[in-house]
């Protein structure tokens, strides 16, 4: 028999072996996958040809009481590249189609992109479903409050342990958790086939979050950026999509730094790029959902 689903208190992390409460209606839907909250197709992975199935982290609840759903997704390709604009390919409804996802879908796994917030009077038996139907493949994931599913990405309570706190100027608003959704996104405009400089300060706790919490023999740097195309018509060039958090003498956190990084578009439209910061605990949280950072930058690209 099954074990039953764990909630930890260093929020909730999610087994492979657990039973999952089935938020999906009855059967598949046509021509694809409904998934639980919390699963992911299991099949392996391919070069090329396979579908992107959205991945529901988990909700939670704002200092303000809002209420948001953490979603991210799972390309099963591992070379192919895809891009579905937003559009019957690619909704949430109701109230869609466009709700702040990607229509740039890179390899792999992306934990906790993005985030959907929803009113105050949104019940524990409504729900938002997200479909993406990518090289003909239909998958649709439902999104709903389901007591199972409330997830602390603010903090991990046994070590103590906070996201990131990423800025955009020195003294700029302060941006902490994985909350990126395009009415917090920030503007900036520049000409088509020039290097945009995007320059962020960073700061952590230096804490992180494990299974053991035992010490770390190499660890690696306290914080991590990932740049990388979240919407856009053409294609986006960094510098370097992994640039290095530079550690600044000072400041009120045990570590401060800075980052600088360049992003040249390839042709002229509206854009959206996304940055996640990642702590010691590495790529979603180390397997909870703590403690990791997300923002977007929208970009106007000029002829």
């Amino acid at each position: 028999m099954r074990a039953p689903l764990r909630v930890e208190d260093r929020g909730v992390r999610f087994s492979l072996f657990s039973s999952v409460v089935t938020l999906c209606a009855a059967g598949l839907v046509a021509g694809g996958i409904c998934l639980s909250a919390g699963q992911l197709p299991s099949e392996p992975r391919r070069q090329f040809g396979a579908g992107i199935t959205g991945a529901f982290e988990g909700w939670f609840e704002g200092p303000d009481g809002s209420r948001s759903f953490l979603v991210g997704y799972l390309n099963r390709n591992t070379t192919q590249v895809l891009d579905v604009p937003i559009g019957p390919n690619n909704r949430i409804e109701p109230g869609g189609p466009d709700m702040g996802q990607p229509t740039h879908f890179l390899p792999g796994r992306r934990h906790g992109m993005f985030v959907v917030a929803v009113p105050k009077d949104f019940t524990a038996d409504q729900r938002l479903t997200w479909t993406i139907i990518a090289n003909g493949q239909t998958s649709s994931i439902p999104l709903r409050l389901h007591p199972d599913y409330v997830i602390s990405p603010f903090r991990e309570i046994a070590a103590g342990n906070t996201p990131p706190v990423l800025q955009f100027a020195q003294n700029g608003p302060r941006l902490q958790g994985p909350i990126a959704s395009m009415a917090s996104a920030v503007p900036l405009t520049t000409p088509v086939g020039v290097a945009l400089p995007l320059t962020l300060w960073a700061s952590d706790d230096e804490k992180y979050t494990s299974g053991t919490n035992a010490p770390q023999r190499n660890p690696p740097p306290p914080v991590r950026l990932t740049w990388s195309k979240f919407r856009g018509p053409g294609e986006v060039t960094f510098d370097k999509s992994n640039p290095p958090v530079e550690k600044l003498p000072g400041g009120t956190a045990a570590f401060n730094g800075t980052s600088k990084v360049t992003a040249t578009f390839g042709e002229p439209g509206d854009y959206v790029l996304h940055v996640t910061a990642n702590d010691y605990s590495g790529d979603g949280g180390g397997g909870f959902q703590c403690c990791w950072t997300t923002a977007l930058v929208k970009v106007v690209v000029t002829r």
